[in-house]
C-alpha cells in the first residue's frame, strides 16, 4: 500500500470509529440529559458526577477501567464473549466504546444546555391539552433542543477524533484494526524517519477538528434560524 493510500484508510478508520462512538452514546446522552434536567430523585448529584468524570480523570485510568470491566476475563467482557461472541478489548468496536466513553459527557452537556434554555411551559402546555409525557418529549421537546443535540454530538465528534489515552490503553494501536490518527501519530513520532508523515498526519487532525466544529455552529445557527421560524411564523 502506497503511503497516500496508508494515509487515507488512517482518515476513514478515524471517521468511521468516531461516528459510530457518537451514534452509540447519543441516545443515552439525551436521556441522561434529560432526566438530570427535568427530574429530581436521589443521588442525582451522583450520577451528574459519574457523567463528567472522563472529562477530569485521566484518558489511560479510563481505557484501565474499560479493560477491567470489558476484558475477555472481566464480568461484562467475559459475558458478551459467551453469551454473543463479541469481543471488545484490542477490536474497531472496543475503539468505538472507548471514544464513546469519552465523548459522553460533551454530549450530555450540549443536550443540557439545549434543555435548560427550553421553556417548560412549551411542555406543560402539550401536557395540559392530554399528551402524555411520551408525546410531549417526541413532538415538542426533541425537535426544540435539536440545536443543542447536534452542537453537542459534532464537538463529541471533535472530541472523538483526537481521542488518545482511553483508546490505546482498551483497544491497542493495530494498524487497520485501531489505529486512529491519534495513534498513527504516535507511532510516526516514534519512528526515526516519520518526521514528514507525523507533520501530515497533524495537518489532517487539525483540518478535521476545525470542520468538525466550524459545521456544528453553522448547523446550529440554521436549526435555531429554522425553529424561530416554524415558532413564530
Amino acid at each position: 500500500m502506497s503511503p497516500m493510500a496508508e494515509q487515507w484508510e488512517i482518515v476513514g478508520l478515524t471517521l468511521e470509529i468516531a461516528l459510530g462512538a457518537i451514534l452509540l452514546c447519543l441516545p443515552g446522552a439525551i436521556a441522561l440529559a434529560w432526566l438530570l434536567v427535568r427530574t429530581r430523585f436521589p443521588g442525582k448529584f451522583m450520577i451528574d458526577a459519574l457523567v463528567h468524570a472522563p472529562l477530569v480523570l485521566p484518558p489511560v485510568a479510563v481505557g484501565y477501567l474499560l479493560l477491567l470491566l470489558f476484558g475477555t476475563r472481566a464480568p461484562l467482557g467475559h459475558w458478551l464473549l459467551e453469551t454473543f461472541g463479541i469481543r471488545l478489548v484490542f477490536t474497531t468496536k472496543g475503539a468505538v466504546l472507548a471514544e464513546a466513553v469519552m465523548s459522553f459527557p460533551l454530549v450530555v452537556r450540549g443536550v443540557r444546555l439545549s434543555l435548560d434554555a427550553l421553556d417548560p411551559g412549551l411542555e406543560l402546555a402539550g401536557r395540559t391539552l392530554g399528551a402524555s409525557r411520551w408525546n410531549v418529549f417526541w413532538t415538542i421537546t426533541l425537535p426544540l433542543i435539536l440545536p443543542g443535540i447536534l452542537s453537542g454530538s459534532i464537538v463529541g465528534f471533535a472530541r472523538a477524533l483526537g481521542e488518545f489515552g482511553a483508546t490505546i490503553t482498551f483497544a491497542s494501536n493495530i494498524e487497520g484494526e485501531t489505529r486512529t490518527l491519534p495513534l498513527a501519530l504516535y507511532t510516526a513520532t516514534q519512528s526515526a524517519q516519520g518526521d514528514d508523515l507525523a507533520l501530515r498526519l497533524v495537518t489532517l487532525s487539525m483540518l478535521l477538528a476545525l470542520a468538525a466544529l466550524a459545521l456544528s455552529g453553522w448547523l446550529e445557527r440554521r436549526l435555531r434560524v429554522l425553529l424561530g421560524q416554524a415558532l413564530h411564523p
